[in-house]
């Protein structure tokens, strides 16, 4: 079967086209990941932050830092790490650091509260710790991915 000089160029200028909207298409799945990842973190964070903030606040949380020789004021950073880093990733504003701030809490509360589980496998043969580990590797992977397009941030700057 021959082919014409014209279905060739067609052909050619076809599998072009859909080069060009491959990497439109990923560049916007990309920030739409970036996103849905952010958001969902920060969402997820929050909630734990407004229930130490309307339940029992964080005197449980001083009282164990203390136990740990840390000075017990110190617990009212998890207000920083629970509600002010999540409404910066939900928002995208300085996305980075705030994703950094939400890890630091989660390493903490693995070391405070879930250390005695970090080799255990829980009811369902998971690891105990998946939430944990989910909500800590997310926030670094939202660290290293910044804030993407669909954020008050933008793509601009080195902390978004």
């Amino acid at each position: 079967m021959r082919f014409r000089r014209t279905e060739i160029d067609h052909n050619r200028a076809f599998f072009n086209s859909l080069e060009k909207e491959d990497y439109s298409t990923m560049i916007r799945s990309d920030d739409t990941g970036k996103f849905v990842l952010r958001v969902t973190l920060g969402v997820l964070i929050l909630m734990h932050g407004i229930a130490k903030l309307t339940g029992g606040g964080v005197g449980g949380i001083a009282n164990m830092l203390s136990s740990h020789g840390i000075p017990g004021a110190v617990a009212y950073l998890v207000y920083v790490g629970e509600i002010l880093a999540p409404v910066l990733l939900i928002a995208g504003i300085y996305t980075r650091a705030a994703a950094w701030i939400v890890a630091i809490n989660m390493v903490f509360a693995i070391w405070l509260v879930h250390t005695g589980q970090v080799w255990d496998l829980g009811k369902s043969g998971g690891w105990a710790l998946e939430l944990q580990g989910m909500y800590l590797f997310g926030a670094i992977a939202c660290a290293f991915l910044g804030a993407g397009r669909f954020s008050v941030g933008g793509t601009g700057g080195r902390y978004n």
